[in-house]
């Protein structure tokens, strides 16, 4: 599976991509018509500490699945979005299997 982890006005280092990487990897695990994914890391312009935004956008036959997570780290955000993922891609293979 191919991972595009985009980070924007920053520089994410190694060890978030890391992570990320080994978070969205388990979800080619559950489901096999996973094409690619892509990743947005953005900080957001707020005085709130929630301000680390990551989007994940799961590639798949038909149609694409899309989380977008608001939190305190990137780690945080990233995990929380993975298993938005997860769940819906549990409800994709279940419309998969009623056809």
């Amino acid at each position: 599976m191919n991972i595009t982890i985009n980070s924007v006005h920053f520089k994410a280092d190694q060890k978030l991509e890391a992570f990320i990487q080994t978070k969205v990897e388990k979800l080619s695990g559950l489901f096999d018509g996973i094409i690619g994914t892509d990743v947005i890391l953005k900080l957001e312009n707020i005085d709130s500490p929630e301000n680390k935004i990551a989007e994940v956008k799961l590639l798949i036959r038909g149609n694409d699945l899309y989380a977008r997570k608001q939190c305190k780290t990137f780690e945080e955000a990233a995990d929380q979005a993975v298993e938005a993922l997860r769940k819906q891609l549990e409800k994709h293979k279940e419309k998969l299997r009623g056809k």
